[in-house]
C-alpha cells in the first residue's frame, strides 16, 4: 500500500515504515505528526483519486530529527569579463517516519474507461428552397 501525499508544498510518494527527508518542519524530534493532504492511495491495484485531495484520509508520521542537506555551489562566470561569483546553499531537512495510511470514505477509480455516451441524433438542416433557373430561349 502506498500513497501520494502533499507535505510542505512537495508531492512524495510514501508507504509504511518508510524514512522520508522534508523541507522543515514546525515540530519537535519524536513528536508524531499527521498529513491531510493525500492525493492518492493505491492498496494492492484498488486505486483511491482525490479530486484533489481524499477527504478523510491520512497520512500519520513521526519526526525522526532535523538536520541541514549537502551543500550545493551555485558558479557564475562571465568570460573575459572578469566576473566570477560563488554562493552555497544548504536545505534545512526534517527527517520523518511513516507510521501509518488511513484511507478515507472517497470513491474509487476504477481501471476501466466509462462508457461513452452515443452522440445526440441531430436534425438534418433544413434545405433553402433553390432558385429556380429559368433559361431564356429565342424564338
Amino acid at each position: 500500500m502506498y500513497a501520494i501525499v502533499e507535505i510542505a508544498g512537495h508531492q512524495f510518494k510514501v508507504e509504511k515504515d518508510q524514512q522520508v527527508f522534508v523541507n522543515r518542519l514546525d515540530a519537535e524530534e519524536g513528536k508524531k505528526v499527521k498529513f491531510d493532504r493525500v492525493l492518492l492511495i493505491d492498496n494492492k491495484g484498488d486505486v483511491t483519486v482525490g479530486a484533489p485531495a481524499i477527504s478523510g484520509a491520512e497520512v500519520s508520521a513521526q519526526v525522526e530529527r532535523h538536520l541541514k542537506g549537502d551543500k550545493v555551489l551555485i558558479f557564475k562566470k562571465k568570460r573575459r569579463k572578469g566576473y566570477q561569483k560563488l554562493n552555497g546553499f544548504r536545505a534545512s531537512l526534517t527527517e520523518i517516519k511513516i507510521t501509518g495510511i488511513k484511507a478515507g470514505g472517497a470513491k474509487k477509480a476504477t481501471a476501466e474507461k466509462p462508457a461513452a455516451k452515443a452522440p445526440a441524433a441531430k436534425k438534418p438542416a433544413a434545405k433553402k428552397p433553390a432558385a429556380a433557373k429559368t433559361k431564356k430561349t429565342e424564338e
